[in-house]
């Protein structure tokens, strides 16, 4: 099947910086399939990656970059966006460095390590005049977003409580997502989507860590990270919220409990066929083509219109705050404000 789709004649050039896994199976055939941006640039540190991006995606000479020669990019008139790619923890660096470069940011979630990364990651794109995104996908998803409207207006009234468990079960190959330095881990990875789940789907920010356990069924591999986090967070309105990130089991649901009936999303956060349905039998069965095109789309739409993005950087910073004092009701036992 043929998933080139016809361009803006003003389509926004898009540089992905880090050819890992999800640029190369998501991103990328997701730009060939976006009207409103397109890829025009590469930046990786493996060298021989670098021949087939420019067979597959024509991508000229002058615009593929190494890390050291990144700062380059800001000579390049065709480059207007670069997606942050990286393991979590070099988001910070590359980030303020594409703002620097005059580029709008787009990061990848887990925007960063912390509230001060995150913050620092604003900062730069605010003083360099420049848009940041961060890349929640599901934003930009229909069933997820009627979700989140439900969230506001309480159609099934007071929420009584609401529970978000993911969990994508993960080899015994060791990659980044092993390394602590590098921002690995379940809570990091797939947490934030739990999180932010739970945010949008009830309209409230928690405001305690009631609980909270991390742990590992495989030491050898996740002596470093968590395979496993669990938590609870109580609401605002008096509700509490379950969480669950794993690496050890296949999980995917979405669940909310309300005074007049219930209603969720199973899968709520697989990259297709996100669905559900509500006790009186309504159905969350609208179709997205291939989200991460919708994202991108979405996204370069604000910034060609001025308008601000669907997912800020507030955004990825609200969830990051959330998953700090997680860590923290991790290592003290005891609840966390948060």
């Amino acid at each position: 099947m043929n998933t080139n789709t016809a361009k803006s004649p003003r389509a926004l050039g898009v540089a992905l910086l880090g050819l890992g896994n999800y640029s190369q199976s998501e991103l990328a055939p997701g730009l060939k399939r976006a009207s409103h941006c397109t890829l025009r640039g590469i930046v990786t540190g493996t060298p021989e990656k670098v021949a087939r991006w420019q067979s597959e995606y024509a991508i000229p000479d002058g615009s593929v970059y190494d890390y050291a020669s990144f700062p380059n990019i800001r000579n390049n008139a065709a480059i207007d966006v670069v997606y942050v790619v990286t393991p979590t923890a070099l988001h910070k660096k590359f980030a303020i460095m594409a703002a620097e470069a005059g580029k709008h940011v787009w990061c990848e979630k887990p925007m960063a390590l912390d509230v001060a990364e995150c913050q620092s990651i604003i900062d730069a794109c605010r003083a360099n005049n420049v848009s940041l995104s961060i890349g929640y996908r599901l934003h930009h998803e229909p069933n997820t977003q009627t979700i989140e409207a439900w969230g506001k207006s309480k159609p099934y009234g007071a929420l009584k409580s609401v529970s978000a468990i993911a969990g994508d079960a993960q080899g015994d190959e060791r990659t980044w997502r092993h390394s602590a330095a590098l921002g690995g881990g379940a809570l990091y990875d797939i947490g934030v989507y739990s999180i932010n789940a739970i945010r949008h789907a009830t309209g409230e920010y928690p405001t305690r860590v009631l609980s909270a356990k991390q742990y590992t069924n495989r030491p050898e591999l996740f002596n470093e990270v968590d395979e496993v986090t669990e938590f609870e967070l109580e609401l605002p309105s008096g509700a509490r919220a379950y969480g669950k990130a794993s690496r050890a089991d296949k999980l995917n649901e979405l669940r909310i409990e309300a005074a007049n009936g219930s209603y969720g999303l199973a899968p709520f956060q697989s990259y297709t066929g996100v669905r559900g349905e509500a006790s009186d039998g309504k159905k969350l069965d609208q179709k997205i083509d291939h989200q991460q095109a919708k994202q991108m789309d979405d996204d370069a739409l604000a910034i060609l219109s001025g308008a601000p993005p669907q997912v800020p950087g507030e955004e990825g910073l609200a969830d990051i705050r959330i998953v700090n004092a997680i860590q923290d009701a991790v290592r003290t036992g005891g609840p966390v404000t948060i």
